[in-house]
């Protein structure tokens, strides 16, 4: 299943068409992306594991003050690297935007990707070398000024929009997602095998962060020279009043276009007072609710590599990577959930249903004691990815194709200010409950996942409030 590229010759050859597939790119990134994450967890783990060893005499019983103290290491390590990785992406990804919206949108991808590969290298050359972790915090700043994760999957997200029509962008964009899980999942699987097959040859990770270096090499050398940028689908002129059936907006985006207030009335149904809602408001209100969605989401993931290692659960290498690998499940049934979905539901309504997917899952893992009941608690999240892929959906309808750039890396920036606050938080409020009730980060993460329906619910009533005024008029 391929991207939809529109080509501005009729009968493009299919060679063509496939360079400006996006899925190479996002599939060989995410690879290097599970593959690093792994080996960083595992290195850090190691890393602080014989520092508090060397610090006690004796190996004090498992679960005791040497594993607190090597779960506090571990967990300062993390708000500081996650501080990094959150703010220095403030210092040029919106810069990338404008200009991938002004010049090149290739723009918003490469330069990125350079950065995801100076930290698989510095992740390498800390296993090599046997630096201090600290030399980490300087290749993720490298990765940060480059415009990290935020200018990168705002590019993607701009490419995926132009390739694709307004009625399927729902599935266009989840599409990409599945790609990345896939890859994830692949990445993940793998993991802990490579970094345990080598332990006892040539240090810990040699293997793994070698392969993550060589995915992320392929990745940005493909965007360089075979990446092509797919012409506009869309069709800005074109004002003629209709429903999408997909994302349950009236109009088309053009009419919809904060930057076009004056087309409101050109077509379609004249809103009436109280029922229509402005666009800004809509997407402020989609803003909202992907912000608050996202700080439970980034609180679940940044929390759970530090529940698994300790009690009760207390998982290996090898787990790890099947536990990660596990995560990226829900790229697939949320894939198979939009398509299903999007027949007979509107967007907000898709959202909905993936944060109660995710607020349950929460809850569940929060009182997980057992292994089968982490996975049990991973399964009921089957359907978390659908809401913040299906909101950058429902913003881009709204928005005209120029400022795609623009608009979602500042959704993006948002999604990681919001992340780095929360990921601070989250690992102390898991220093402070640990040993109490080590799960009270997924219970307040379940919260704030049942909390963000709140303003899709209200956009959600405007519409319909919106449709039925459409209907009655046209009797």
């Amino acid at each position: 299943m391929g991207p939809e590229a529109a080509c501005p010759r009729s009968g493009p050859l299919p060679s063509l068409q496939v360079r400006t597939w996006i899925e190479p790119v996002v599939a060989s990134t995410q690879v290097a992306a599970s593959l690093y994450d792994a080996g960083l967890l595992l290195v850090v783990k190691a890393s602080f594991g014989a520092e508090a060893f060397s610090n006690h005499s004796a190996s004090p019983s498992p679960g005791g003050p040497l594993e607190d103290q090597q779960q506090r290491a571990i967990s300062n390590f993390y708000i500081i690297y996650n501080l990094v990785v959150g703010l220095t992406p403030l210092l040029s990804a919106y810069g990338l935007g404008w200009l991938s919206d002004r010049y090149h949108r290739k723009i918003a991808i490469c330069v990125p990707l350079l950065g995801f590969l100076l930290s698989r290298l510095g992740l390498l050359l800390k296993v090599l070398l046997d630096w201090p972790v600290e030399v980490l915090y300087g290749a993720a700043a490298l990765n940060g000024l480059c415009g990290g994760f935020s200018a990168f999957w705002s590019g993607v997200m701009a490419l995926g929009s132009l390739g694709s029509s307004e009625g399927r962008r729902s599935v266009r964009l989840i599409l990409i997602d599945l790609i990345l899980g896939l890859a994830g999942f692949c990445g993940s699987m793998a993991s802990g095998h490579l970094f345990k097959q080598v332990t006892a040859h040539s240090g810990q990770g040699l293997v793994l962060t070698a392969c993550s270096v060589s995915c992320a090499t392929f990745a940005l050398f493909y965007s360089l020279l075979v990446l092509k940028v797919p012409e506009s689908m869309a069709k800005p002129s074109k004002v003629l009043s209709r429903l999408d059936s997909v994302s349950g907006t009236v109009g088309t985006y053009r009419t919809l276009d904060p930057d076009q207030p004056d087309m409101q009335s050109v077509a379609g149904y004249p809103p009436s007072p109280g029922k229509a809602m402005p666009s800004k408001t809509i997407i402020a209100l989609f803003f909202v609710a992907a912000i608050t969605y996202d700080l439970a989401v980034v609180g679940t993931v940044d929390i759970i590599p530090l529940f698994v290692l300790r009690k009760p659960l207390s998982w290996n290498q090898v787990q790890v990577g099947y536990g990660m690998a596990a995560g990226y499940t829900i790229f697939i049934t949320s894939f198979l959930g939009v398509l299903v979905f999007s027949r007979c539901f509107r967007d907000t309504t898709m959202v909905m249903i993936g944060m109660v997917s995710f607020g349950l899952g929460a809850l569940l893992l929060a009182f997980a004691k057992e292994t089968y009941m982490f996975y049990i608690a991973r399964a009921v999240m089957l359907f978390a990815l659908i809401p913040i892929t299906t909101i950058r959906s429902a913003v881009s309808k709204l928005i005209n194709d120029s400022s795609y750039g623009k608009v979602f890396v500042i959704l993006q920036l948002s999604l990681a200010l919001t992340g780095v606050a929360t990921s601070t938080v989250y690992n102390e409020i898991y220093q402070l409950t640990m040993e109490k009730f080590v799960g009270t980060c997924f219970a307040l993460s379940s919260f704030l996942s049942f909390l963000a329906i709140i303003p899709i619910g209200i956009v959600a009533y405007k519409q319909a409030s919106w449709l039925q005024y459409g209907d009655s008029t046209e009797k």
